[in-house]
């Protein structure tokens, strides 16, 4: 529920000490993505319509947003509704409208409020006009926060999003925009809705699935995969924490060995502080070079 204190002054002092042990280690992930699955299954274990699942997961959500948040995570992306999404019953899907419109409505003023930036990356002109205009309401006023970047991926998939720009990349070619000796990785990636973030450190899925279900495509090439048998709407702060802990203890070689990595650790203040994202970039131009 919200309320008008926030979310760093009502934090209990356990949440405020896993904090601490899993900062204190300092590979604090700089983007999270999280493929959301399992609600149908919650509900149906606990014999309960889907309905209840999904309105179950929305409470997962708010959680992680504030764990997200509070522990310093500056970009926290959620696999809400995919294109393949529009398949599923009319009455579920208008559910799901139903809960995204509240949940926009329930949770501006405290996103807000704790300097929350949203977006929201797929195929937009295909939800509700109501959810759009809420969303794009919501997008405008929160713009210019600087605390977290929550982006939802809603009518999303990771091959429409490519298609998309290849598309776009063609026509800039055929307006004499663009090269094709100009296109490389770089250029791709700036074509995609996902520019302006940086790829995801950690990818996890919830409910045990053991694939990606055309979620960032491009984005989660060298992404460390965290997948848990806990459905969703039991995927809480605890759990996330668990998965902190865990990516904690990887080692990203982005196609290096050990012994390469370890010649990288010597580290600028400024790579000290974006961390494999920084590694990543020097450790590419030592490979072009």
């Amino acid at each position: 529920m919200s309320s008008n204190v926030k979310w760093i002054e009502r934090q209990t002092a356990d949440d405020k000490r896993q904090q601490t042990e899993l900062m204190a280690i300092g590979n604090i992930p700089r983007h999270v993505a999280i493929i959301m699955d399992g609600n149908g299954r919650w509900a149906q274990a606990h014999s309960l319509p889907r309905a209840a699942g999904h309105k179950e997961g929305i409470n997962s959500v708010r959680d992680l947003v504030e764990a997200a948040s509070t522990i310093g995570i500056e970009y926290l992306t959620l696999y809400a509704f995919s294109t393949e999404n529009w398949r599923r019953p009319a009455t579920e899907v208008g559910i799901l409208m139903d809960l995204l419109l509240h949940y926009l409505r329930a949770e501006f003023e405290e996103l807000h409020r704790n300097n929350v930036r949203l977006r929201a990356i797929g195929k937009l002109n295909a939800l509700p006009k109501p959810v759009q205009k809420e969303l794009y309401e919501c997008i405008e006023r929160m713009k210019d926060n600087t605390g977290l970047t929550l982006t939802l991926a809603l009518s999303y998939s990771g091959r429409w999003d490519l298609t998309r720009a290849m598309q776009m990349m063609a026509l800039d070619v055929r307006r004499r925009k663009l090269s094709p000796e100009d296109i490389t990785e770089e250029s791709i990636a700036q074509y995609l809705s996902t520019a302006g973030t940086p790829d995801p450190d950690l990818l996890i899925r919830t409910s045990g699935e053991l694939r990606v279900s055309n979620f960032l495509l491009w984005e989660i090439a060298y992404s460390e995969l965290y997948v848990t048998e806990t459905l969703f709407p039991n995927f809480r702060r605890a759990e996330l924490y668990e998965a902190l802990a865990v990516y904690s203890k990887r080692e990203r070689r982005f196609g290096q060995t050990s012994a390469q990595i370890a010649e990288c650790k010597e580290t600028t203040p400024e790579e000290s502080k974006f961390g494999d994202q920084t590694r990543l970039k020097k450790i590419l131009s030592a490979l072009r070079s």
